[in-house]
């Protein structure tokens, strides 16, 4: 492997790296400018700096010129500090302009390609500087330990060798269009539900293996800048823990840049700036009291100064303090090019019996097309994450641009119709006015309401028999609100935000007339009237629309019918099924939300030519698997995610990801099903499976997953042979041959697993992924493959240092974890 050392890293650092990630992982320059490290003209701005503008420069600030950004900081204009503007960044730029929606994180983590990884940081990068930003809030490269944790879908995957491999590569990316990367959530920050407090009680050795290595290979690729996660680790937050943020970040590490807090995530002033938090956000709740601190003699100034260094060291490592750097112009169909590339990369085609895909032209020709994100894309998940996407077609209209002569039935019915006269008893007050009675809540399109108005509907709702109603507020044009500004609430409870950024139950797919969508399922009593309220508050320029529907009892069975009957009369039928992962919750189970399993049920019994294409974030279970053909896992593929889909129906691309996270045939075979491991008990979560994380768990207890860690399919046949290992340096160099044994060219991401030596010093796991590569095949064609084992994965955590585990042990290569066609054994000393 042909390695160009980073100037700005220490010989040490470079081997470490080499040590820790993924064979296929090179290191490459991570910006441009100049190595971190101690500068003159730093040390000279420092002293002319004021202490009240030291701390300026520690917390955020209210920006008066916002771009809807996540953050600000003033600067110090009269030395040439820049005014910073912070964005979230996982898919995309999330401002108020339009942006380039990526593929979620995990599915370019099922591409198993650092090389795709560091062009989609490049495209992202690139945009956030041309939109106006600084500094990049990603990438996320927590572990998926909880298999329906809410942020599954903005990861890297369960395995810290993948993790590793794709962000380095991604960080390099970013960071070489002139954007400072912010690696987050450090550290153990694996689910949503009580992140805010909850303790993470994990040992050491199970960090360093599992938790910190893609922390560890971003710090190496010259990360900028670290994101403290919310949670507790082992007693202390993470933003005031020095054994994370000085000890290994700084000591181990030698990180050279700033960490900054979650959003709200500091706890305290000089304890958290001592234990090696720089820069409170997203304002100075804590941190704007530093300046009294200092002035009590509380803190020492040069603990001020040693903060205020770490962020100026990579303004001036960025070219970012003086004149700054010209930004680029926004370039919507590069960022579109890349975005197109890693959602057909990403796919994983999970079964395909019989061949049913790619789709004949038979099938193509009298196509039935079932499920809400057919007609209305989810494109990406929700919270920080979530980009307003510079266009995006829908699969519906993608396949039939692609020539499909396509029906479409949306059988889980998530928009509904206006709730009737009938069943509503309204008064509408404008803000200021007078209440009047009005039949219905529905002003969309030209009976819309007035820009920069608000309104509020109160009442009652009455439904015609007992039931499960399905209430949604609707509407576009609201105020900007995390909380959204259009909300319903029944019986005293908010049970709908549309357009809120957390929570709310606002939904991520959109009405087929464009609108915010949120709402739950109720229970009403006929007859019975129920006290509800609406309220609406505009923005100025956009006309205000607002609709209150509902989906009855009747209407959901309804849909299930036309589904099943639409498919019953077609020569193949695709259901598009999907969940929705956000940002502050997580999912309540692993099954398909809003009834989605009895359409997939009923459709694949109507015909037995039934795909299903997963628009979900992580796993699902599938109690329909077996009466279901083919599936095909699209993730949340981003705003071309609908061409990507329907090239790959139609076979204009083949599939050839892999899947990054275990999918668990049941619920209770997760390693978190245990209740004190997730979400804990009384405030702490026990990670006692240790290093038995991901397909780790299931190989040790013998557990079979509904679909493996690195299983994929292709529309294709590989072959292995003619294994070969060797030393290579503290590593092993493993040899084999891959051939394309189908009829179309191909993708196949190899596998290399490493086994533990008999009798282990220390707990291992039966297999862990060593090393990979992801190789194209024409048909027929056959190639040497050859990659590096690093020494890191011979060695195990044990005594404070990495341990090699000596003896007998075994590489096995194949195509999953549970896929392995060759195996060696060698000896380790």
């Amino acid at each position: 492997m042909a390695v160009a050392l980073n100037p700005a890293l220490t010989r040490r650092d470079a081997a470490r790296l080499l040590a820790g990630a993924a064979a296929v992982a090179l290191v490459a320059p991570a910006a441009p400018g100049r190595a971190p490290g101690r500068r003159p003209g730093v040390d000279a701005l420092l002293r002319q700096l004021t202490l009240e503008e030291k701390v300026s420069l520690l917390h955020g600030a209210t920006d008066p010129a916002s771009k809807g950004q996540a953050g600000y900081v003033p600067g110090v204009p009269r030395l040439g500090i820049p005014e910073l503007r912070l964005s979230d960044g996982p898919a995309g730029v999330r401002v108020t302009a339009r942006a380039t929606a990526m593929p979620a994180p995990v599915a370019l983590a099922a591409t198993f390609a650092p090389d795709l990884a560091r062009r989609f940081g490049a495209a992202v990068g690139r945009e956030g500087r041309a939109l106006g930003m600084d500094v990049l809030l990603s990438p996320m490269t927590n572990i998926v330990r909880v298999p329906q944790a809410g942020r599954n879908f903005e990861t890297l995957g369960e395995d810290p060798v993948l993790a590793a491999a794709m962000v380095s590569a991604e960080v390099r990316g970013i960071q070489g269009e002139g954007l400072i990367a912010t690696v987050k959530h450090y550290a153990a920050n694996n689910f949503e539900n009580g992140r805010q407090n909850v303790d993470a009680r994990v040992d050491e050795r199970t960090l360093r293996e599992i938790y910190l290595p893609a922390f560890e290979a971003a710090m190496a690729a010259g990360a900028g800048a670290v994101m403290a996660a919310y949670n507790r680790v082992n007693g202390l937050y993470c933003s005031e823990n020095p054994r994370l943020l000085t000890e290994i970040l700084r000591g181990d590490w030698r990180f050279p840049g700033w960490v900054m807090s979650d959003w709200g995530g500091t706890h305290s002033d000089v304890p958290a700036i001592t234990a090696g938090l720089d820069m409170e956000m997203p304002s100075g709740t804590h941190f704007s009291a530093l300046v009294a601190a200092v002035a009590s003699g509380r803190l020492a100034e040069s603990v001020v100064d040693r903060a205020v260094r770490r962020v100026l060291l990579q303004l001036d490592r960025f070219g970012l303090l003086g004149a700054g750097r010209p930004r680029p112009a926004f370039d919507p169909a590069a960022g579109a090019a890349t975005a197109r590339e890693v959602a057909l990369a990403g796919a994983v085609l999970l079964r395909n019996e019989r061949d049913l895909l790619p789709l004949g032209r038979a099938d193509a020709a009298d196509l039935a097309v079932i499920g809400p994100t057919a007609a209305s894309p989810l494109v990406g998940g929700g919270g920080s994450a979530h980009v307003i996407p510079a266009a995006a077609e829908s699969p519906l209209a993608a396949l039939r641009r692609h020539g499909a002569q396509v029906r479409f039935a949306t059988g889980v019915d998530l928009q509904g119709v206006p709730v009737p006269a009938s069943a509503l008893s309204l008064q509408r007050t404008q803000q200021g006015g007078d209440p009047e009675s009005v039949a219905q809540v529905d002003h969309t399109g030209d009976a819309a309401l007035p820009a920069d108005s608000s309104w509020t509907w109160t009442g009652t709702i009455t439904a015609p028999a007992s039931g499960d109603y399905d209430l949604r507020v609707q509407g576009a044009g609201g105020a900007p609100s995390f909380g959204g500004s259009i909300t319903l609430t029944v019986d005293g409870v908010r049970i709908g935000s549309a357009g809120a950024l957390f929570g709310g139950n606002s939904s991520l797919i959109a009405t087929t007339d464009g609108l915010a969508n949120a709402g739950a399922a109720v229970r009403l009593e006929g007859g019975r009237a129920t006290a509800i309220r609406v309220t609406a508050a505009g923005t100025a320029g956009t006309p205000l629309q607002v609709r209150l529907a509902w989906i009855t009892p009747e209407r959901r069975q309804e849909a299930l019918e036309e589904a099943a009957a639409l498919a019953r009369g077609a020569r193949a039928a695709v259901v598009f099924a999907f969940n929705e992962g956000t940002e502050g919750a997580d999912r309540a189970s692993l099954a398909l939300p809003k009834a989605q399993d009895p359409v997939v049920e009923a459709v694949a019994a109507a015909n037995p030519r039934t795909a299903v294409v997963l628009n979900t974030g992580d796993p699902v279970l599938m109690p329909w698997l077996a009466r279901v053909p083919a599936v095909l896992q699209l993730w949340y593929p981003g705003q071309e995610g609908a061409d990507a889909t329907a090239k790959l129906l139609l076979g204009a691309a083949v599939p050839g990801g892999k899947l990054p996270v275990t999918f668990p045939a049941r619920a209770e075979d997760a390693p978190t099903a245990p209740q004190e491991r997730y979400p804990g008990v009384n405030g702490t979560a026990l990670y006692s499976e240790g290093v038995f994380v991901g397909y780790r768990h299931y190989d040790a207890h013998g557990i079979e997953p509904l679909f493996p860690f690195g299983h994929g399919l292709s529309y294709t046949r590989f072959g292995y042979s003619g294994l070969s290992v060797r030393p290579a340096g503290d590593g092993l160099s493993v040899s084999f041959t891959l051939a394309n044994t189908g009829r179309r060219e191909g993708v196949e991401v190899a596998q290399v697993y490493l086994t533990p030596p008999a009798g282990p010093p220390v707990p291992m796991p039966p297999r862990q992924l060593a090393a990979f590569a992801r190789v194209r095949l024409a048909p027929g064609e056959r190639r040497r493959v050859t990659v590096t084992v690093p020494g890191r994965a011979l060695r195990y955590w044990g005594d404070g240092r990495w341990v090699r585990a000596a003896g007998r042990r075994a590489v096995e290569v194949g195509a999953s974890s549970r896929d392995l066609r060759l195996r060696q054994e060698v000896t380790v000393r």
